[in-house]
């Protein structure tokens, strides 16, 4: 842990300098120290996670700490122990995943397939978007080099989901705790995958690009598949 947060740029420069610091600046540093940790291994599964160690490490309250850590639990990063606090979880298996996957299968084709029905010139622009930075983010082997291809790849799906114009759907979709998983299998290692998964999602934004509902369907579908075999493929069997 402390090898993790013990430079200087882990604090940031407001608070360094004595300038005020809003609370959510604070709370979005602290997510990010900590996913980095965890996704480069400095924070080992089944280790604990000290709020108040982490809070001195980086120089902030205990409150952002904890809002951080109930983020990540919320991505099944961590998980909260009863009078135990906070624990690094296990990398997903290749259970976890197929359970994963079986999941987003029910959930993001039919977000496609609505999305693509109700998709405004914005939201294709937004989605265009995505998938350019998908293709010229950096891929590893650090989460630092990775971690643009991260953002890049969650945003394309949560645009997705948003522009369903469902709430419940896209809260669905929020509650899988999104892509974070199974790049944890990349730490150290940098994106291995990316030249399939740039083009299957380019393949879903072609596919929107008809205004044919079905045929985004079937690429989500079709993209979440070829995910589920190489996630499998990587994850350790128990």
């Amino acid at each position: 842990m402390q090898n993790a947060l013990d430079s200087t740029d882990a604090v940031p420069p407001a608070r360094r300098s004595g300038r005020a610091v809003s609370r959510q600046v604070l709370a979005d540093h602290v997510y990010t120290e900590l996913l980095t940790s965890l996704m480069d291994g400095r924070l080992a599964p089944g280790s604990a996670v000290s709020i108040d160690g982490t809070a001195r490490d980086l120089d902030v309250s205990p409150t952002p700490v904890r809002e951080a850590l109930a983020r990540l639990e919320h991505t099944g990063m961590v998980r909260r122990v009863a009078l135990k606090g906070y624990r690094v979880a296990p990398v997903f298996t290749q259970e976890d995943f197929a359970e994963l996957m079986e999941a987003r299968l029910a959930i993001e084709p039919v977000n496609a397939r609505l999305a693509c029905e109700r998709m405004d010139q914005r939201g294709m622009a937004e989605l265009k978007q995505a998938v350019e930075d998908l293709k010229s983010a950096p891929r590893g082997p650090s989460f630092a080099e990775f971690k643009e291809y991260l953002e890049a790849d969650e945003r394309f799906h949560q645009l997705i989901a948003r522009q369903t114009g469902n709430q419940f759907m896209e809260a669905a979709y929020s509650a899988l705790g999104g892509q974070i998983q199974r790049f944890r299998l990349f730490g150290g290692v940098g994106i291995t995958d990316a030249e399939c998964a740039i083009a299957e999602h380019q393949a879903v934004l072609d596919a929107f690009s008809t205004n044919e509902p079905g045929k985004a369907e079937a690429a989500m579908a079709a993209h979440i598949q070829q995910v589920r075999s190489r996630a499998i493929a990587a994850a350790p069997e128990s």
